[in-house]
C-alpha cells in the first residue's frame, strides 16, 4: 500500500517536473515564444539596415568620380557648410 502510494507520488513528481520543463525550461514553450519574437525584431532591424546600406550606396555612387550628381553635391555642401546663395531666402 505504502509502496504503491510512493510509486504514484514519485510518478506525479517526475511528471510535474517534465511538464514544468516543457513549458518553462530552456527549450520550453515560453522560450520558443521569446526566440520567435526576437527573430522578428532582428529581421526587422536587418531589413532597416539593408535599406540604409542601399541608400548610402546610392548616395556614394552619386558622389563618385564616375558619376557626379551636381544637385546632390550642392545640397550636401550647403548642409555641411550652412551656406546660402545671395538670391535665396532662408527660412528657419
Amino acid at each position: 500500500m505504502i509502496g504503491a502510494m510512493l510509486l504514484i507520488g514519485l510518478a506525479l513528481v517526475v511528471g510535474f517536473q517534465f511538464t514544468f520543463a516543457a513549458v518553462q525550461g530552456n527549450f520550453g514553450l515560453f522560450r520558443r515564444v521569446e526566440v520567435t519574437a526576437e527573430k522578428a525584431r532582428l529581421t526587422a532591424e536587418r531589413d532597416a539596415l539593408a535599406a540604409e546600406v542601399a541608400r548610402m550606396t546610392n548616395l556614394t555612387l552619386r558622389l563618385s568620380d564616375s558619376y557626379l550628381d551636381l544637385d546632390l553635391l550642392d545640397e550636401r555642401a550647403r548642409a555641411v557648410l550652412g551656406l546660402v546663395r545671395s538670391d535665396e531666402i532662408a527660412i528657419h
